[in-house]
């Protein structure tokens, strides 16, 4: 398939393509939030997001906001001041996350890692060993560099060192494209957003709390020090709405919530093994031809890869700034690197959402256009390049 559409292609790690059908879901006319058919909708959503995360127990908070949001909800809401937080930071967003949780009153201890690494379990078995920590946060993929983070590995040594520690996953690159199972794994917090795998258009902070974390903000000894994200507001509301009752708090986003309906109605037919799998082979095909390229992923080793995204290391001679352009030329519009001091070079490239899960052509498309940016720019499909660190 070739792009011959007016516009190109978006394929950047977020925001994604999105079908025609929840594109026109986002485009119906005015409805109040209070209407019997966004009531039933928004209701849906609720449920639906527990499929997609793997909890039967876990409470969604479905707020309009960016998946930044998600962060201050986070923070304002389990984390009261001088309570020690550790945070995995494996890029651009570990460190936002650790900024915001120190916005709170956090004492925050970061274990970074080297850019296209993550950190080895040992090294957090050892951080968990040396302090009692209110919560560790993993990045479950750092959209900056495309690294997947060892959700699973993290909450197992969670659970035998500090197992009165919370679990608090950043999934805004990672949910409904990656493998997480809420509830198996012990996962305490989901960070995520609309406009990634979930495939919807931007504008709605999720999150998903375990009780066990509403527990804790039940148990805060001070108020919470937020007014907007404060959950003690929005329980109520998502109690509510789950069971088709209208109850006010600010105004929910109807129509991104529509469209969010539709997106997931679409996704989980068959329930979410499905899903992972469509991107685990898309993002195969993605890695294939970032060899056949003689290009390297950002991400040092193959278990270190992301299934919804690739950042790829440019040659020597050739920066994101000359290769972009180029691709937009083709009818792509791919990122640039956003890690200090190597943001100019690599480039990302994004395949969640419908272009892994649906018969479209636009991977195909992206890479085609890439192969042929690439020798535009100077770089020949097959050359030999060393990894740019």
């Amino acid at each position: 398939m070739s792009n011959s559409s007016a516009r190109p292609l978006c394929m950047i790690p977020g925001p994604v393509e999105m079908s025609s059908t929840v594109l026109q879901a986002n485009s119906t006319p005015a409805t109040a939030h209070t209407d019997p058919v966004f009531v039933e909708a928004f209701g849906e959503v609720i449920e639906m997001l527990r499929t997609v995360v793997g909890t039967t127990s876990g409470q969604p908070f479905v707020i309009a906001g960016s998946g930044t949001l998600g962060w201050d909800q986070t923070a304002a809401n389990l984390v009261e001041a001088g309570e020690r937080v550790l945070v995995l930071s494996n890029g651009y967003f570990g460190e936002g996350l650790a900024d915001c949780m120190e916005a709170y009153g956090a004492q925050v201890t970061r274990l970074r890692a080297a850019p296209g690494h993550r950190q080895a379990l040992a090294e957090v078995a050892a951080a968990l060993r040396a302090h009692k920590y209110k919560i560790v946060t993993i990045s479950q993929v750092d959209t900056s560099t495309g690294v997947l983070g060892d959700v699973q590995g993290v909450a197992e040594l969670v659970r035998e060192h500090s197992p009165d520690t919370l679990v608090v996953v950043d999934g805004v690159c990672a949910t409904a494209a990656e493998r997480l199972y809420f509830d198996s794994w012990g996962v305490d917090v989901v960070i995520t957003a609309s406009q990634k795998a979930l495939g919807s258009p931007p504008g709605i902070s999720v999150v998903v709390a375990s009780q066990k974390a509403l527990g804790v903000l039940e148990a805060r000894t001070t108020p919470v020090p937020a007014y907007y994200v404060n959950w003690k507001r929005w329980l109520p509301i998502m109690k509510s709405y789950e069971a088709r009752a209208v109850k006010y708090f600010a105004t929910p986003c109807v129509q991104a919530i529509f469209a969010l309906n539709t997106s997931l109605k679409e996704m989980l037919p068959a329930g979410m093994e499905p899903v992972f799998a469509a991107h685990e082979r898309t993002a195969a095909q993605v890695r294939a031809a970032v060899a056949a390229w003689g290009l390297e992923t950002v991400a040092a080793e193959p278990e270190l890869c992301s299934n919804a995204m690739t950042a790829v290391w440019l040659p020597e001679n050739i920066q994101a700034a000359d290769l972009l352009p180029k691709l937009k030329a083709r009818g792509i519009v791919a990122a640039g690197g956003i890690l200090a001091g190597h943001a100019h070079r690599y480039f990302r490239l994004g395949h969640m959402g419908i272009s892994a899960t649906s018969d479209n052509g636009y991977v195909e498309t992206m890479l085609k256009a890439a192969t042929e940016a690439l020798d535009e720019c100077g770089h020949s499909a097959g050359r030999s390049t060393p990894p740019r660190l």
